[in-house]
Protein backbone atom coordinates (compact mmCIF):
# COMPACT_ATOMS: atom_id res chain seq x y z
CA UNK A 1 0.00 0.00 0.00
CA UNK A 2 1.09 3.28 -1.25
CA UNK A 3 0.25 6.57 0.49
CA UNK A 4 -0.07 10.48 -0.29
CA UNK A 5 1.08 12.87 2.11
CA UNK A 6 1.68 16.55 3.01
CA UNK A 7 3.60 17.74 5.93
CA UNK A 8 4.34 21.72 6.85
CA UNK A 9 6.56 23.56 8.58
CA UNK A 10 5.33 26.32 10.68
CA UNK A 11 8.96 27.23 10.86
CA UNK A 12 9.59 28.22 7.80
CA UNK A 13 5.77 28.34 6.40
CA UNK A 14 6.30 25.10 3.76
CA UNK A 15 4.28 22.54 2.51
CA UNK A 16 5.79 19.43 1.14
CA UNK A 17 3.98 16.64 -0.67
CA UNK A 18 4.99 13.09 -1.44
CA UNK A 19 4.68 9.36 -1.12
CA UNK A 20 5.63 6.46 0.91
CA UNK A 21 4.52 2.93 1.95
CA UNK A 22 4.92 3.79 5.62
CA UNK A 23 4.05 7.61 6.72
CA UNK A 24 5.07 7.75 10.51
CA UNK A 25 8.58 6.40 9.47
CA UNK A 26 8.71 8.90 6.27
CA UNK A 27 8.00 11.92 8.66
CA UNK A 28 10.41 10.91 11.13
CA UNK A 29 12.73 10.69 8.12
CA UNK A 30 12.11 14.29 7.35
CA UNK A 31 12.62 14.92 10.51
CA UNK A 32 15.62 13.77 11.21
CA UNK A 33 17.13 16.09 8.17
CA UNK A 34 17.09 12.75 5.48
CA UNK A 35 15.58 14.37 3.11
CA UNK A 36 17.35 16.86 0.73
CA UNK A 37 14.75 19.19 0.04
CA UNK A 38 12.90 19.37 3.72
CA UNK A 39 16.78 19.33 5.37
CA UNK A 40 16.76 22.37 7.67
CA UNK A 41 13.36 23.73 7.40
CA UNK A 42 11.90 21.86 9.83
CA UNK A 43 10.37 20.50 12.28
CA UNK A 44 7.40 18.66 9.85
CA UNK A 45 4.19 17.88 11.06
CA UNK A 46 1.68 15.53 9.07
CA UNK A 47 -1.21 17.41 7.92
CA UNK A 48 -2.49 14.83 5.43
CA UNK A 49 -2.22 11.60 4.40
CA UNK A 50 -4.11 9.37 1.69
CA UNK A 51 -4.28 5.65 0.89
CA UNK A 52 -3.28 5.46 -3.05
CA UNK A 53 -3.52 1.98 -3.60
CA UNK A 54 -0.44 1.03 -5.91
CA UNK A 55 2.85 3.32 -6.99
CA UNK A 56 1.57 4.03 -9.54
CA UNK A 57 -1.58 5.96 -8.15
CA UNK A 58 0.32 7.41 -5.81
CA UNK A 59 2.72 8.66 -8.23
CA UNK A 60 -0.50 10.13 -10.05
CA UNK A 61 -2.07 11.49 -7.40
CA UNK A 62 1.00 13.34 -5.62
CA UNK A 63 1.72 15.24 -9.37
CA UNK A 64 -1.84 16.85 -8.92
CA UNK A 65 -1.27 17.38 -5.05
CA UNK A 66 1.99 19.29 -6.02
CA UNK A 67 -0.06 21.90 -8.37
CA UNK A 68 -2.25 22.83 -5.93
CA UNK A 69 -1.55 26.41 -4.73
CA UNK A 70 -1.92 26.86 -0.88
CA UNK A 71 -5.37 27.86 -1.03
CA UNK A 72 -6.29 24.32 -2.28
CA UNK A 73 -4.20 22.99 0.01
CA UNK A 74 -5.86 24.16 2.87
CA UNK A 75 -8.69 23.44 1.30
CA UNK A 76 -8.31 19.58 0.82
CA UNK A 77 -6.70 19.77 4.63
CA UNK A 78 -10.17 20.96 6.07
CA UNK A 79 -12.42 18.90 4.00
CA UNK A 80 -10.26 15.61 4.91
CA UNK A 81 -10.85 16.99 8.64
CA UNK A 82 -14.23 17.00 8.23
CA UNK A 83 -14.31 13.54 6.56
CA UNK A 84 -12.57 12.31 9.17
CA UNK A 85 -14.58 13.45 12.00
CA UNK A 86 -17.96 13.06 10.40
CA UNK A 87 -16.77 9.22 10.31
CA UNK A 88 -16.01 9.12 14.37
Amino acid sequence: MYYVYIIYSSGTDRYYKGITQNVEKRVAEHNKGLSRYTKDKGPWELVYSKAAGDKSSALIEEKRLKRLNRQSIIKLMTESSENNQAQV
